[in-house]
């Protein structure tokens, strides 16, 4: 689907996302969108997954990888990660929507809160391009411009309307991607939150 300013929509739905086990058994992701399309764990440019995490344990390293956690349900996690700075340092995921950034080269270790908890992932290779994440509430207009915009609807229900298209309505767990958005109007409304992505490439 195509909308003003030469941007393409995809709207992508949470109940046809494909959970994939982890190795380890603590778990399962579902990839949300990655570029380059279908690339594996090592090639991708950017990636967005959500993770049921049924257990603690250490978290898998990604070398030259940006990471961005949001705990989307679950009274969440305490990620431990070892700074040879400070010793170590704790990002605390216990309210919904809590954020936590680190470096995929990261020592973390997990522990839960109480139980299981489901989280939203980016993963963005450093040296290829950059990635932002915003969290929308409420009734909000926007102008977009990036290489890939992904709206994510974490909670709740929100209509967006991207440009001169017709509103399009997510549900918890559905994503609209706009490729190449510029300069592109974005109005959302309803009682749901969003999370933003934008991501700018850094290399072509």
């Amino acid at each position: 689907m195509h909308v003003g300013s030469g941007a393409s929509l995809t709207l992508i739905r949470g109940a046809d996302l494909v959970a994939a086990p982890w190795k380890n058994g603590g778990g399962v992701t579902r990839e949300v969108a990655a570029f380059p399309e279908g690339a594996g764990l090592d090639a991708f440019v950017w990636r967005l997954s959500v993770a049921d995490v049924a257990q603690a344990g250490p978290f898998s390293r990604f070398a030259g990888i940006d990471r961005t956690l949001v705990l989307l349900s679950g009274a969440g996690m305490l990620l431990d990660e070892a700074d040879s700075a400070h010793g170590m340092k704790t990002h605390a995921l216990t309210q919904a929507l809590d954020i936590a950034r680190f470096t995929g080269e990261a020592q973390i270790d997990a522990r839960l809160v109480d139980g299981a908890t489901r989280d939203f992932n980016l993963m963005v290779r450093r040296n290829a391009a950059q990635g932002e994440l915003e969290v929308w509430r409420g009734v909000t207009q926007r102008t977009l411009s990036a290489d890939a915009v992904l709206l994510y609807c974490a909670e709740g229900s929100v209509l967006v309307k991207p440009g001169d298209c017709e509103p399009l309505s997510l549900a918890t767990g559905d994503t609209l991607r706009i490729d190449t958005p510029n300069a592109l109007s974005c109005t959302v409304e309803g009682a749901g939150a969003l999370l933003a992505i934008s991501i700018r490439y850094t290399q072509r």
